[in-house]
């Protein structure tokens, strides 16, 4: 039962996202969605992507000091390992893991809302396709604001990391500096914004399935928007596995 319920839920995610695909029926409608949606998931989400990247950032260089309290090890390696911890997991990964307690809760939620109180059913009958009305920009949103806030997010936590070290007394600036330096992949950089596209377009469309299928009252949208947070955040750790073995191995 389990597994069919599954493979259920896959159908009806293709079938919904067949249906989010079509061309929209207005484009400067689409578009003016699109930058409200922005406004919604990028900026009203940088409060809190600042404080999660400000402390964590700190927190692995003090961390990463105190583990690294070698004579043989020079200091600047406290800032290499924190760039890279960073980079390749921090803000991609737990950030998205964040937005999709927030923003994708609020998705779901929303759209859950629409739908018990017939306000899809009247999109239908007008003839206008609803999931593609009402999901669409908020995918083309995350993709945009997502990897943005991962870079914003970046540069935060190593900024951090380079407080913690500085004012600790733990790491000097001009090693933290050296470390921020050595040894740079570049490829890195593009490897972690596109995890975080992916994490974005998994947030958004999980989250707007989950409230589309809403049924029930007010306590099924609660229920939905907890499922939305729970299967977006699964499938966003499986697919960072699947990414990280296929780019970096």
């Amino acid at each position: 039962m389990f597994g069919l319920s599954i493979f259920e839920h896959i159908g009806k995610y293709c079938i919904f996202m067949r249906q989010v695909c079509r061309s929209p029926e207005k484009w400067r409608v689409f578009g003016r969605n699109i930058l409200a949606e922005i406004d919604k998931v990028g900026v009203d989400s940088l409060g809190i992507v600042t404080i999660i990247s400000l402390f964590v950032g700190a927190v692995v260089c003090i961390q990463t000091a105190n583990n690294l309290d070698n004579p043989f090890i020079p200091n600047f390696t406290v800032a290499f390992a924190t760039r890279e911890c960073i980079i390749l997991e921090f803000s991609p990964t737990i950030i998205c893991l964040v937005l999709a307690g927030k923003v994708g809760s609020n998705i779901s939620s929303e759209i859950g809302t629409m739908r018990i109180t017939e306000q899809i059913d009247a999109l239908d009958i007008m003839g206008i396709n609803s999931a593609g009305y009402l999901s669409a920009p908020k995918i083309v949103a995350m993709i945009v604001s997502v990897p943005l806030l991962v870079i914003y997010s970046i540069a935060v936590g190593i900024y951090g990391g380079y407080l913690a070290g500085k004012y600790t007394g733990l790491v000097p600036p001009d090693d933290f500096i050296y470390g921020i330096h050595f040894s740079l992949k570049p490829h890195y950089i593009p490897y972690s914004l596109f995890k975080s596209t992916i994490f974005g377009f998994i947030i958004a469309s999980i989250s707007s399935y989950c409230g589309y299928y809403t049924h029930g009252g007010a306590l099924e949208v609660g229920k939905s928007s907890t499922r939305a947070v729970v299967v977006s955040s699964i499938v966003v750790l499986i697919f960072n596995l699947i990414i990280t073995q296929i780019l970096l191995s």
